[in-house]
């Protein structure tokens, strides 16, 4: 339960986050497990440093030091963010620099409602709960039943089976269901085709409209995603890429030399060919490469109903007038 609030102590049944040496692995806290011929032995994890009895860590408090035989490690509280760097890989999954964009872009508020397709290994799913509770829902999707049935467990294990709805369903082809139609704030698609997905979402929408995103890695999806939220009347269309830079700081000396004489323009003191001192600086580089191509976010403002019903009216006069018009004279007889 360690997801679902912050705590001091770790109890039975938590997940942890072990740190050592920059390197994170999520523990789930059992004093006992199962061996392979299904008898209950001691639940030992073995680190880098030795051997860590999982029971040790019962009643100690987030953010404490633990030692092992060679070393120590540090046990820390989980979080989307840490989540999403040790949990299993079903799928590929949306890291941080991009989940902190989608999150921001889709105006989520905690008693927001947003769905997700598709779930894949859930990494998104934590963060946008994190961002809706308490008050707020997510429905999530996915095609692949047995990544459902996992991704299911996941919530419960961490508490946040009240604040997220999974079903196995394919939304490109029977949407999202009936039960959430008009009740949701903001879409998220994950999707090989979204394009297919954006008319579901407009019928997902309350009346007042609200925030659509896609992520989609190739450029070639993004054209026809686009195009598809153009012609169905969204607004503010735009498409991005997150990339993330690291900056290296380091000290560097510069040379100096004293101009001081400079001053008296009578001064017949020649300039010294050396430097007469050196300063420190601290500065920052940029790195010599940049992080590679992860995906394109495209978002869009579905605009209320009656805007929407408002430009569909504009649009059929103005197709009207240009059927029923009447066509040119044209004078030949030049």
């Amino acid at each position: 339960m360690s997801f679902r609030n912050y705590k001091e102590k770790i109890d039975e049944g938590d997940t942890v986050i072990l740190y050592i040496s920059n390197n994170v692995y999520a523990i789930e806290v059992k004093p006992e497990i199962k061996n392979k011929k299904g008898e209950m032995i001691e639940n030992v994890y073995q680190t880098p440093y030795g051997a860590l009895k999982i029971r040790s860590l019962i009643g100690t408090d987030y953010g404490s030091r633990v030692d092992l035989p060679k070393g120590w490690a540090h046990v820390l509280q989980p979080n989307p963010e840490l989540w999403s760097l040790t949990l299993p890989h079903r799928t590929q999954i949306i890291y941080t620099p991009d989940i902190s964009m989608i999150l921001m872009q889709l105006d989520l508020v905690p008693g927001s409602v947003v769905v997700e397709a598709g779930t894949g290994s859930g990494s998104l799913t934590h963060a946008l709960i994190r961002r809706v509770r308490p008050h707020g829902h997510v429905f999530t999707f996915d095609f692949h039943e047995h990544r459902t049935n996992v991704a299911r467990d996941e919530f419960k294990e961490h508490g946040l089976e009240d604040f997220v709805t999974i079903q196995h369903r394919d939304v490109l082809a029977d949407g999202f269901g009936p039960d959430i139609n008009g009740k949701v704030d903001a879409v998220f698609l994950d999707l090989p085709r979204p394009w297919d997905g954006i008319s579901h979402a407009i019928s997902a929408f309350k009346q007042q409209g609200g925030r659509f995103c896609s992520f989609s890695p190739c450029i070639e999806q993004v054209q026809r995603t686009c195009i598809t939220l153009q012609e169905l009347g969204f607004q503010d269309i735009s498409t991005m890429e997150v990339l993330q830079s690291e900056l290296k700081v380091s000290k560097r000396n510069v040379a100096v030399r004293d101009l001081s004489f400079l001053r008296h323009k009578s001064s017949e003191s020649p300039v010294e060919e050396k430097p007469n001192s050196e300063k420190s600086y601290t500065v920052a580089t940029w790195p010599t490469s940049t992080t590679g191509h992860t995906g394109y976010l495209t978002v869009a403002t579905l605009p209320p109903t009656f805007i929407r019903k408002k430009s569909s009216t504009n649009n059929i006069e103005i197709q009207k007038d240009l059927t029923n018009s009447e066509p040119m004279a044209v004078d030949t007889s030049s």
